[in-house]
């Protein structure tokens, strides 16, 4: 294993990564020798055009995930970014699948994957076989004049050639017809790429030559660490925008490839080079949608997002559309194909055609407020003395966070003390723009759904159980003074509901390291600096405790020994607030 890879043996890696398709997909086969991905036959299954494409490995899913019902009859796999040989393709035009009504050869625009699909084509044809072959080119990140004579390389965009054609054959329409619609589609589509870094390959070293600068972002690079057209340091919109201007520019005479008109649907596919989370592509996607709509008046008819065309675990995106252009067949529109089911594994577009066409804007509007404002309970505290208590503590929180987080850093992820924060911050600010009315179940009611909308994480949660269980448990106190004796029961009654949801007990090294020393104490004594004592010096044992619960349990580490518990700190803090 290297510091790059699980698997660093290049060979192994292909070879078993195609076999693992057999086991997700059990309508494909492997032919082991050739590295061919082909669709089981079926006595049952009605003869259709077969389409093949394929190329280098490392760009999975494409093409070995792409193969079965709806899309692709086999795949080509070289090994990585190396074009399959001529004759391992010639082996699946002539052996892998159904010839009967023809093959379409479609591959993208790279020198060794036209030459050697090319030369298996001839062969085929040579030996009679009703062969086409079309060649998809779709990038603009590099344009005509640096291209030359080899043209506009392919990327993501030739997936939806796929999808469009293979949807096509799986109706039974003749090979003249889906090459037609494969070539149309080629012909109206555009696509460009950008990374943030180089991809590594298994089995190389590791190069830092022409290796991009923190911040530093490539246009147009290829999706095999090819040269794109400028590195700049942008944020994402910017990025976008320049993105955008390549594809759609009209008088951009070095890549208009297609005019898109507004009279014409359009198809956007985002694809994730490998290497960006699920998370932030639905940021690059909003981002794109959003310009697209504002700056070019396009809202995609169907929208694409996700993992189709990598290039290992490239840490880049691609944006690809699809001017949709009437036909002359008779037959589905490139949206209908689009939607056409495929049973495969690398295409993931789930959403049904009727909601699409539905366009449904509605949304719900309704309160998300399920509690009423609660009423007063008749159990009385000094209104003013609360006020300037409560206000004390939750400064003393604040105060706290850098320690609290200096705690966190070392025994957890570090968030404990942003979080406590941000939920004395808005309790504080509730405080003040509404004082307390001297009512506790009021009062405490008001706070709750404060904590529950600023403060997130474990901690979040804990605090707004027990403070749910405080105001439930001061209801069934009855009216009168809320004397210590008073807080005790309830806070008890609190405790004893945290319980149901948390197995967090004293010792554990958690929070309640410092709450249970502060309700026992308040309740044998009713002195409330005592209580917030003994918190303290609670938390302060929690050095050198090791953690049964929480993120610090993975941590590991001594820094347990080092410093308290962060949230039994930062709770203790809060205690001694209140008696200040």
């Amino acid at each position: 294993m290297s510091a790059k890879h699980f698997v660093n043996d290049p060979t192994h890696l292909v070879n078993s990564a195609l076999h693992s398709l057999t086991l997700t997909n059990l309508s494909v086969a492997l032919d082991v020798d050739s590295k061919i991905i082909y669709r089981r036959p079926s006595p049952n299954a009605t003869p259709q055009v077969s389409i093949i494409s394929g190329g280098g490995s490392g760009h999975e899913p494409s093409f070995a995930g792409m193969v079965g019902q709806g899309m692709l009859s086999a795949a080509v796999a070289g090994t990585i970014f190396a074009s399959p040989s001529a004759e391992q393709i010639r082996t699946a035009i002539t052996s892998r699948v159904d010839t009967s009504k023809g093959v379409l050869v479609t591959v993208m625009n790279y020198t060794g994957d036209v030459l050697n699909f090319g030369m298996a084509v001839e062969k085929a044809k040579a030996a009679g076989l009703a062969v086409e072959m079309v060649v998809v080119g779709d990038d603009v990140g590099v344009g005509r004049a640096k291209a030359g004579k080899v043209g506009r390389r392919g990327i993501a965009g030739t997936v939806l050639v796929h999808k469009i054609s293979g949807a096509l054959a799986a109706l039974g329409r003749p090979l003249d017809e889906v090459a037609s619609i494969a070539r149309l589609t080629a012909a109206n589509l555009v696509s460009v790429g950008a990374s943030l870094e180089h991809v590594h390959v298994p089995g190389r070293n590791i190069a830092t030559e022409g290796a991009l600068e923190d911040g530093e972002v490539e246009v147009g690079m290829g999706i095999h660490n090819e040269p794109g057209s400028e590195r700049s340091k942008l944020e994402l919109p910017e990025l976008v925008g320049k993105m955008l201007e390549q594809l759609l520019n009209p008088t951009d005479k070095d890549r208009a490839f297609v005019n898109f008109k507004s009279s014409n649907e359009t198809v956007l596919l985002i694809n994730n080079l490998g290497g960006v989370s699920v998370l932030e592509l639905g940021g690059i996607t909003a981002e794109v949608a959003s310009q697209l709509e504002t700056k070019y008046g396009i809202r995609p008819v169907r929208t694409l997002s996700g993992t189709f065309m990598t290039s290992l675990n490239g840490l880049g995106f691609s944006i690809s559309l699809l001017q949709v252009v009437p036909h002359k067949f008779d037959a589905p529109g490139l949206v209908g194909l689009l939607d056409a089911s495929a049973e495969v594994v690398g295409w993931s577009a789930p959403i049904q055609t009727s909601t699409w066409e539905a366009k449904n804007e509605a949304t719900r509007t309704d309160s998300s407020d399920i509690t009423q404002e609660a009423k007063p309970s008749g159990l009385k505290m000094d209104a003013s003395m609360a006020q300037s208590s409560l206000k004390k503590a939750l400064e003393r929180v604040i105060a706290a966070e850098p320690e609290v987080t200096r705690y966190d850093t070392v025994v957890g992820d570090g968030d404990c003390g942003i979080g406590l924060k941000r939920g004395a911050e808005g309790v504080l600010k509730h405080i003040s723009e509404h004082p307390l009315t001297g009512d506790v179940v009021v009062d405490v009611a008001a706070i709750v759904s404060v904590v529950e909308n600023t403060m997130d994480g474990t901690s979040g949660a804990l605090y707004a159980i027990f403070l749910n269980a405080l105001v439930h448990a001061f209801r069934t106190l009855g009216s009168g003074d809320a004397s210590p004796a008073v807080w005790h029961k309830a806070l008890k009654l609190s405790n004893e509901a945290l319980s149901k949801y948390t197995p967090a007990r004293p010792g554990d090294r958690t929070l309640v390291d410092a709450l249970y020393p502060f309700v026992d104490v308040l309740g044998q004594t009713s002195d409330i600096k005592q209580a917030a004592e003994a918190a303290r010096k609670a938390a302060d044992e929690t050095k050198g405790m090791q953690a049964s619960l929480g993120r610090s349990v993975y941590v590991g580490g001594s820094g347990y020994q080092e410093v308290p518990d962060p949230g039994a700190w930062g709770l203790a803090c809060f205690f001694l607030g209140l008696t200040e």
